[in-house]
């Protein structure tokens, strides 16, 4: 900017190199100020501002500022090189300040847009990464090989002895792969689809456990146009029967109702006495994805005869 600022004296018929080197020297100082004073000013600027766009204010004070720097300035001038005539000389000094401030100013936002673009983008690929993790977790889970094992032996048992729900145990598998398949196109689904998928999962797990295992279910008909993750409460309900005793002796009796705007998974804990290992992929898959959706996260309580999970209520519209 110096440089640029003293071609025209270079230009003179009358070159003066003092004159040329005091304008290159004023404009080199306020150009150094400038620069600094708006890159100073910018985390403020960010702080504060970065979803208004350009700020008008800011402007406005990095122009009045840089007019009474670059007035000091032109006075400095006036000392070194006393026989310029000091008011055109004068605005002619101030008109450059304000360009130079002026583009210092809209590169840096520029500078600014672009930065804060790709922290966007970058932003929106880590969540579409986590997303897609997310329901490759979910899908791992829901086609869990040992639980289609499971199955497999249960329905082979009911063929073996002509159970006469054999039939029906067919349908419920083929609706609850069909569910899978169905509902992990979707971020969410409305309560009254989540049931479905369970009721289905339930009768599953009925005819491998009998009176083992029991889900007493008495969420409000009023929920069931609010929203939830696709399988959600069938992962609790799994990870119940993974750490808990279930069997005819002890009875697992699972609890699902509502609670203050929270929908609860309540069962009691009765401990295997060979634990599997637990990652809580579970658990933290689920809790990312209501932090994804709702900005919450799910609450878990356990002392030492229950454990609960509370998964915050979503509707579809945020007036609720």
């Amino acid at each position: 900017m110096g440089v640029l600022a003293s071609v025209p004296k270079i230009a003179e018929r009358h070159f003066s190199a003092s004159e040329a080197l005091v304008n290159s020297g004023v404009t080199f100082l306020f150009a150094l100020f400038a620069w600094y004073y708006n890159i100073y000013t910018l985390p403020a600027y960010i702080a504060h501002d970065k979803n208004k766009g350009l700020s008008l204010f800011r402007l406005m004070r990095s122009l009045l500022l840089g007019l009474a720097v670059m007035f000091l300035l032109a006075y400095v001038q006036q000392l070194l090189l006393s026989h310029l005539d000091f008011g055109p000389n004068m605005l002619m000094i101030e008109v450059r300040g304000i360009l130079i401030n002026l583009t210092f100013y809209m590169f840096l936002h520029l500078l600014y847009q672009s930065h804060q673009n790709q922290q966007v983008g970058i932003e929106l690929e880590r969540t579409k990464a986590d997303n897609l993790g997310a329901q490759y977790e979910m899908l791992k889970q829901q086609v869990n090989p040992h639980f289609l094992f499971n199955n497999m032996n249960t329905l082979k048992a009911m063929v073996e002895t002509n159970d006469e729900h054999t039939v029906d145990f067919i349908l419920k598998l083929s609706d609850f792969y069909r569910f899978t398949l169905e509902s992990r196109k979707h971020d969410l689904i409305h309560i009254s689809e989540e049931i479905e998928i369970l009721n289905a999962y339930m009768f599953l797990l009925k005819a491998r456990f009998e009176d083992g295992i029991n889900l007493v279910n008495t969420v409000e008909p009023q929920y069931n146009s609010s929203l939830i993750p696709p399988f959600t409460i069938q992962l609790l309900i799994e990870n119940c029967i993974k750490h808990n005793i279930v069997s005819l002796d002890h009875p697992l009796e699972i609890r699902l109702y509502t609670e203050n705007e929270k929908i609860i998974v309540e069962n009691p804990i009765q401990l295997k006495k060979s634990q599997e290992f637990s990652t809580k992929v579970g658990l933290e898959n689920i809790n990312q994805r209501y932090i994804h959706l709702l900005n919450q996260k799910i609450d878990i309580e356990a002392n030492e005869k229950i454990f609960k999970v509370k998964l915050p209520v979503i509707y579809e519209y945020y007036n609720h």
